[in-house]
């Protein structure tokens, strides 16, 4: 059965963490045992990798969650679990992952969740008068409501996970509006993203044109798709939480116009170069949002620790080059070049595709290793019981947008490498 009726979508600390103390009100980090600054630089990981598929041993320790008196309430609802026993189960994943490819299996999202995601993402796509009739098949094909239900096992309703599904869609009509495939160009690119920001962050101006902006944020559906979802997702968020957010995607759009200037001028950038854009064309305003999906807030001062961003940084890194190896055939078959990163290597290293293809898996275990040694000092550094939390609904949002790529059979298939 769906989650019953609409329950109201609040952002508050859990108790547990309300309890440990009220951070960045005359306290400090410090004075609960959090970050000291010398310990914001991260230490490299030190010793051998662990193995595929096995996480960081403190990592791992973090991800079982905290145990004893009154912790039952900062364990996500799914992680790690098998979906609450359902009528029919689900059937197992399509796909087949990367040979070589670091990642961590997940349970099959509740098929009942999904199903009621994408139900009502459908409705409100129709709200929205997103796309014509005739790209119906790929919006369904996307397979949005699985996407997100895997990558949030612990938000506590359907309503909150209808705040990162709306968003999710949201910014891929952006992209291929504005960017990609359905009508999308370098050309003019700035100035579609500052206005389309604009219905995320809203423009504060003189009366006699205030009604003028109001009216071009219904003017084409990825404006009325930022509109929207941003209107859902301050029903959900604290005023730090949207305004991160905001920042997120103001990095986004910055990366999207770089990819539009080597694209105007036919330049393939050096692999640290596109590894730099990567870090703003990426996943990173998605992961960002887990506390509030979540249900909870990871308040400003322990999400703005430098450890903590680099955390996020190189979770939004591993997991956009993942996109990259997944989506590699579908853009080769696509007209004109496309940037990724097997392409940028065999250009720039004059290597051939498959070694290059191969090398990008490499690159990416070595970002997904670097993110969890990163994720288990932080969690040893600043023991908080929210920022384990936090740290838990990022690693899950990782592991739900591998298995996602994965399983996406409809959008995405493996180039013969093997």
């Amino acid at each position: 059965m769906p989650d019953p009726g609409p329950s109201p979508v609040q952002s508050s600390l859990p108790a547990a963490a309300a309890a440990f103390g009220t951070y960045g009100h005359g306290r400090g980090v410090e004075a609960v045992g959090c970050i000291r600054p010398e310990q914001l630089a991260v230490p490299a990981p030190t010793g051998p990798p662990a193995p595929a598929g096995v996480a960081h041993p403190a990592l791992e320790r973090l991800l079982r969650g905290p145990s004893g008196l009154g912790t039952v309430g900062l364990h996500p609802a799914r992680y790690g679990e098998q979906p609450p026993a359902a009528p029919e189960p689900a059937e197992p994943a399509a796909g087949r992952p990367i040979p070589g490819l670091y990642y961590h299996p997940v349970p099959e999202p509740d098929p009942v969740r999904v199903e009621e995601v994408s139900r009502r993402i459908k409705e409100w796509a129709d709200e929205v008068d997103l796309y014509p009739p005739e790209w119906e098949d790929q919006f369904d094909g996307f397979s949005v409501g699985r996407y997100m239900v895997a990558c949030h096992p612990d938000a506590p309703s359907i309503d909150h996970l209808m705040l990162a599904t709306r968003l999710m869609v949201a910014e891929n009509v952006v992209d291929d509006c504005y960017c990609e495939d359905h009508g999308g160009s370098p050309v003019g690119l700035g100035g579609r993203l500052l206005l389309a920001h604009t219905a995320l962050d809203p423009l504060h101006t003189t009366t006699e044109y205030q009604p003028a902006w109001t009216e071009s944020l219904h003017s084409d559906a990825p404006r009325r798709a930022y509109r929207s979802a941003m209107e859902h997702l301050l029903q959900g968020a604290g005023p730090s939480q949207a305004d991160r957010f905001r920042h997120d995607m103001a990095r986004l759009h910055m990366g999207y116009l770089a990819e539009a200037a080597w694209a105007e001028t036919d330049y393939v950038p050096q692999v640290w170069e596109y590894l730099a854009m990567r870090q703003f064309n990426n996943f990173r305003p998605c992961p960002t949002i887990t506390d509030t999906v979540g249900g909870y807030e990871l308040p400003a001062d322990l999400h703005a620790q430098p450890a903590m961003q680099r955390v996020i940084a190189l979770a939004g890194n591993a997991t956009t080059i993942v996109n990259d190896l997944y989506s590699y055939t579908k853009e080769l078959a696509s007209p004109g070049r496309h940037l990724n990163l097997p392409v940028v290597i065999a250009e720039r290293e004059g290597v051939s595709v498959k070694e290059a293809y191969l090398k990008a898996v490499e690159v990416h275990n070595d970002l997904m290793h670097a993110f969890e040694a990163a994720a288990a000092d932080l969690a040893a550094t600043c023991p908080a019981p929210n920022v384990a939390r936090f740290l838990r609904g990022v690693a899950a949002w990782v592991d739900g947008n591998h298995y996602w790529h994965m399983t996406n059979t409809y959008r995405y298939s493996l180039p013969d490498f093997w």
